[in-house]
């Protein structure tokens, strides 16, 4: 099964590439920071 985490880091840098670069930008840097928060908090 795929991890929760792991779909937020890919949606994150998803969001990278779309055309509406202040905003979408900043919310796949968040989403890819959450991933990377429950990837740390769930391996522990």
């Amino acid at each position: 099964m795929v991890r929760i985490s792991t779909i937020l880091i890919l949606v994150g840098i998803g969001l990278l590439f779309v055309p509406i670069p202040p905003i979408a930008t900043a919310i796949g840097v968040l989403v890819i920071l959450a991933g990377i928060a429950l990837r740390v908090i769930a391996d522990r």
